[in-house]
């Protein structure tokens, strides 16, 4: 099994930053992609940014030059970050984080996270 849990939302006001974490952890044996998406009230999820196993990035054009996604390995788990630089309003969303890969035992999972809620308000 793989497993994601975020961190790293919360209240902020516009203008302001906020950093995402997502912990991938159990039976990798690759990732693929890594990728954050987000779900605003009443509207579909939608791509945020991905990250893939190259290094190749993809950003929203909502978000370009403002977000910024990033992996780190440790010993048994990834991390994904997102920082979220100038943040509006209408970032306000559950942020959900997404990994593509393999399992030890050659299986493909397609797995997300909890979700994490990000509030961009006076």
């Amino acid at each position: 099994q793989v497993q994601l849990v975020e961190s790293g939302g919360g209240l902020v006001q516009p203008g302001g930053s906020l950093t995402l974490s997502c912990a991938a952890s159990g039976s990798i044996f690759s990732i693929n992609a890594m990728g954050w998406y987000r779900q605003a009230p009443g509207k579909q999820r939608e791509l945020v940014a991905t990250l893939t196993s190259g290094g190749s990035t993809d950003y929203a054009d909502s978000v370009k030059g403002r977000f910024t996604i990033s992996r780190d390995n440790a010993k048994n788990t990834v991390y994904l970050q997102m920082k979220m630089n100038s943040l509006k309003p209408e970032d306000t969303a559950v942020y959900y984080c997404n990994a593509k890969g393999r399992t030890v035992w050659g299986i493909f999972y397609n797995n997300w996270g909890q979700g994490t809620q990000v509030t961009v308000s006076s």
